[in-house]
């Protein structure tokens, strides 16, 4: 995650273990990492993660393109509130607690912390601090640190999401000069692995008097002040609105963990700064950046051509995945009118013909979304469960009927399915909802017409929202296309000061606290939250708490199924389309990579972490 995908950084991928003690649910944990459900791939003593090469060279350059629609930065602190951080600033310079592998789920092992111990009542969660853990300054990572980073994510200039997703932590303790005490307000699988996550910097950091109160400095001036982190990389040097440069730091403390071993082995990481996507693609053959992840179908069946392609040294691939495939979707914002009615959502999901989009627009190359959580465990599929239904009866006054029944599956116009039939349904739906068509335009009871305005931060959405468009204007409902510089998008999104956007969720295989961030009835009143379509629902409030709390994997699986079927049938979403492998391209004279690639790994982050640089 926008990421940031926005949302947070810290949301990682997630044996004989030892120490551990995980024989049943009542019993503590205590080893060299932490898994939800009790089982660790790599056990203790283990060397180094298996998708790496642990000889890999130290050297080189890696040029990356900044992947944000963004013409430049304006901060070098990615936690506050306002402006846009340098890409990639966040995984290059901060270590955490505990370290995700990319060949596991609901897993991570200890980076900053040398042992997580987790209480046999769930309530707490104990890590120690290595005692070789530094930070760029040559300071030593102590445990006032970590209370430092956890006080300043949860105070007033940083993102409310933090708040959110930390809701169930109740505190930190700082038990003696290396070891943390996180105490939760209810047992909680997921929080051991969310607070491991935490990015830790320096109370160093920003440490100064700002001369206009005599005062210490407040976080949110903490901007351009250079990060003071514990990771593999530094600020080195920097164009603005052209490029950045991270340096690696051959000192770094972490550099033979097992969790680091045949990573980071790159000298410098570039990112240079694109103003548009055609720029970046020109750049790219041209040879000024080594790697670039595509989105486009388009480009990726037209236009990645050219001579660097026919001499080999651009190889144009596909990596397959295993990751979720997220939810990628228009998203509608319930806290307007007349999106506030489900039946006119559902009706704008029915207008879009996503079967003659992908063959006339993305060469078949997508598969479309089904739900919040596809190609997980996670994925409610045909009727509710028993499991399911005893989660779901409490609120069936307050949910759509058709959350009882199987489960929400996109319109679709091939087979025994057309377009003309799908907005036949819509206007019906329409009509029941008080609107029908007068003099060419959709009106309600006042005379009122329905008119949406789709909000994007560049010129190139246009394209996909223009079929859209056009099939819902035969029911005589305007969509206009509106698109705005990158920083008055992020403003207009912090404020829900929209009708439709799109936006690309990140999946995952352990959903947990976040969720409530994204669909809690509390974020869809708190700005800049993720709660973008604004639901407001009880339901989906229980539902999350219940899948954040949950004990036993059934019960979890329970939960989190129940909860793809009430956001699925509120039509908060439309869903759009995911891809089952990364489209990429990449340098091969100046790059090289391992053998395996791991199942869950996220496009460029791989290649920062474990690609090395040709002699």
């Amino acid at each position: 995650m926008p990421r940031t995908s926005r949302r947070l950084a810290f949301l990682l991928p997630r044996a004989g273990l030892g120490l551990a003690l995980a024989l049943a649910a009542a019993m503590a944990w205590a080893g060299h990492g932490y898994a939800l459900w009790g089982e660790l791939r790599y056990p203790p003593g283990f060397s180094h993660f298996g998708y790496v090469n642990p000889d890999a060279p130290k050297g080189g350059e890696l040029r990356l393109a900044s992947p944000f629609r963004a013409s430049t930065f304006d901060k070098y602190n990615p936690f506050t509130l306002r402006g846009s951080a340098p890409a990639y600033l966040s995984a290059l310079m901060f270590d955490s607690l505990l370290a995700g592998s990319l060949d596991e789920t609901g897993a991570a092992y200890g980076l900053l912390a040398e042992t997580v111990t987790v209480a046999p009542d769930r309530l707490s969660a104990t890590f120690v601090l290595r005692p070789q853990a530094r930070f760029h300054h040559g300071k030593p990572v102590l445990a006032a640190d970590v209370k430092h980073s956890y006080d300043t994510l949860m105070g007033p200039h940083t993102s409310p999401a933090w708040k959110t997703v930390l809701q169930d932590v109740e505190g930190l303790d700082v038990l003696d000069e290396r070891t943390v005490r996180f105490r939760f307000r209810l047992p909680n699988r997921e929080l051991p692995l969310t607070v491991g996550g935490l990015p830790v910097f320096s109370r160093d950091w920003g440490d100064e008097v700002d001369p206009a109160t005599g005062q210490r400095k407040t976080f949110d001036k903490v901007v351009m002040d250079i990060p003071l982190g514990s990771g593999p990389y530094r600020i080195g040097p920097v164009r603005f609105g052209r490029d950045i440069t991270y340096v690696r730091d051959p000192d770094y403390w972490a550099r033979d963990l097992p969790v680091r071993r045949g990573s980071v082995n790159f000298d410098r990481i570039t990112v240079k700064i694109y103003k548009d996507n055609t720029a970046r693609l020109e750049a790219l053959k041209a040879g000024e950046f080594d790697l670039m992840r595509f989105f486009s179908a388009g480009d990726w069946a037209r236009r990645v051509t050219g001579r660097r392609f026919r001499t080999g040294e651009l190889v144009k691939t596909e990596f397959r995945h295993s990751l979720p495939t997220g939810f990628q979707s228009y998203v509608l914002n319930t806290r307007r009118p007349p999106l506030d009615d489900i039946r006119v959502r559902q009706a704008l999901d029915l207008a879009l013909d996503y079967e003659w989009m992908n063959r006339q627009m993305f060469y078949n190359s997508y598969q479309r979304v089904r739900g919040l959580f596809g190609n997980t465990e996670c994925s409610a599929d045909g009727l509710p469960s028993q499991a399911e239904l005893a989660l779901l009866q409490p609120w069936r006054e307050q949910l759509p009927p058709a959350v009882f029944g199987p489960m929400y599956t996109p319109p679709r116009t091939d087979g025994d399915r057309s377009l003309r039939e799908n907005l036949r349904q819509a206007q019906a739906l329409l009509r029941s909802a008080g609107w029908t068509v007068r003099d060419g335009r959709l009106r309600n009871a006042q005379g009122q017409v329905m008119e949406l305005e789709y909000l994007d931060s560049s010129e190139v959405g246009a394209r996909v929202v223009t079929p859209w468009a056009r099939n819902l204007e035969k029911l005589g409902i305007t969509l206009r296309f509106r698109p705005v510089d990158f920083a008055l998008y992020q403003q207009r999104l912090r404020s829900f000061d929209y009708d439709i956007i799109s936006l690309a969720f990140g999946g995952t295989h352990t959903p947990g606290a976040e969720y409530a961030d994204l669909f809690g009835s509390e974020a869809a009143g708190v700005e800049d939250s993720g709660n973008y379509a604004g639901v407001r629902n009880p339901a989906a409030d229980d539902l999350i708490a219940r899948m954040v709390a949950a004990e036993q994997k059934p019960d979890f699986l329970a939960a989190c199924r129940a909860l793809d079927r009430v956001i699925s049938h509120g039509h908060y979403l439309i869903p759009q389309w995911s891809a089952t492998t990364h489209r990429m391209v990449y340098n091969a004279w100046r790059l090289e990579r391992p053998g395996q690639t791991p199942p869950y790994a996220t496009g460029e982050d791989w290649a920062m972490f474990t690609w090395w640089s040709k002699p």
